[in-house]
């Protein structure tokens, strides 16, 4: 299995990232730190890992900018009698967010799980100029995928050179450390997430 995301995973990691951001909830930052690590120990280029992790952020959010948001949401809304109630106080306020904050919305929506696969949803629903949408997600995706592939190809480099000197001592203090990171980083996103 190693075998296979060393010699033939950075396709998977395009994949997982295109369709996460397209709405599927899919561990696509999980992978992007994975292959970031991979890349620190020489399986592959950090340059690719980033190159391909934008790729599928910008396809992915554009696809269900068009099919989800902006030809299939309204419809959807519009058609079902169910959804028509919910689409009178849902749409106005999703063209309102779009027009005041749309921009900011799709660029830092790259950076927090649940709006990583919706953001593209809302800014199509809202009917977000698509050029605006288009920059704004092409640099939260570029951003996103730099920050994200550097400190996990960093990150692995240390841990690694760490290893190699200090042994099994250093391997215990790097899991307490990803653990309080991982620990700060789920508490801060919930944080973030009840604030918007």
């Amino acid at each position: 299995m190693t075998h296979f995301f060393t010699h033939h995973g950075l396709p998977l990691l395009f994949a997982v990232v295109l369709l996460e951001s397209f709405g599927i909830p899919l561990p696509g930052e999980t992978a992007l730190i994975a292959f970031g690590v991979l890349a620190s120990q020489g399986h592959h280029s950090i340059v690719w890992v980033i190159v391909l992790a934008a790729a599928g952020a910008i396809i992915g959010d554009n696809l269900g900018y068009w099919l989800i948001g902006r030809w299939g949401g309204r419809e959807l809304f519009e058609r079902w009698g169910f959804l028509r109630r919910y689409s009178e106080r849902f749409l106005p306020a999703a063209e309102r967010l779009m027009a005041r904050h749309g921009g900011k919305t799709v660029f830092f929506g790259r950076f927090v799980t649940v709006l990583r696969y919706t953001a593209a949803w809302v800014a199509g629903i809202g009917r977000m100029n698509w050029w605006k949408f288009l920059f704004w997600n092409a640099a939260g995706g570029i951003i996103w995928a730099t920050a994200v592939g550097l400190v996990a190809y960093y990150a692995g480099h240390a841990a690694a050179d760490a290893i190699q000197r200090y042994g099994i001592y250093a391997a215990a203090g790097i899991v307490v450390a990803l653990l309080v990171v991982l620990f700060a980083t789920h508490y801060g996103k919930k944080r973030l997430e009840k604030r918007l």
